[in-house]
């Protein structure tokens, strides 16, 4: 049973989820209009990814005998003055979300509820991959500059990108 202080962290964690989606959905609709195929079909697999994660809090809520919430979301930012800036921004919000998560693992701490402290250790892992990948595509963006063919092979290369984190190492997954 779900006490009401960790159901209300966790429905905000929804909120975030979904926001989270919206915010990769935009970027994939902003990086298509401008004819990154490559960055956008890699935004729309996050957009995705991201909902699964909201899923994924949405069934343990109400499995654990409270009420998840469907809430009015935040529009997400819809255009960026270049691709760079907008994966600056991606890195932001993975931080943010990092921060988080971890705001829920210290309240399931306070509160004594292990069950949510094990289920958060998931989304512990898949942020240190998140934070990973969005560091690592910056770096490569940083490496290309203002080279055109560079950004050509980056778009065409982006959805093969795999980023092995520490979280990978340890779990053996993530």
């Amino acid at each position: 049973m779900l006490s009401k202080t960790i159901e209300e962290a966790l429905n905000k964690q929804i909120r975030i989820e979904a926001e989270s989606s919206q915010v990769y959905l935009a970027m994939a609709v902003w990086a298509e209009v401008k004819g990154l195929e490559g960055i956008s079909n890699f935004m729309y697999d996050q957009s995705d990814e991201e909902r699964e994660h909201m899923l994924k809090l949405v069934k343990f809520v109400n499995e654990r005998g409270g009420h998840a919430q469907v809430s009015e979301l935040n529009a997400p930012n819809v255009t960026f003055n270049s691709f760079q800036e907008m994966f600056e921004k991606l890195l932001e919000h993975e931080i943010f979300v990092s921060t988080s998560i971890n705001e829920l693992v210290h309240i399931s701490l306070q509160e004594k509820d292990y069950a949510t402290h094990n289920f958060l250790q998931w989304y512990v892992a898949e942020q240190i991959e998140e934070e990973a990948t969005a560091r690592t595509i910056l770096d490569k963006i940083n490496m290309i500059g203002d080279d055109k063919g560079g950004l050509y092979l980056f778009d065409r290369d982006i959805q093969q990108l795999t980023v092995n984190s520490a979280a990978q190492d340890l779990s053996g997954q993530a």
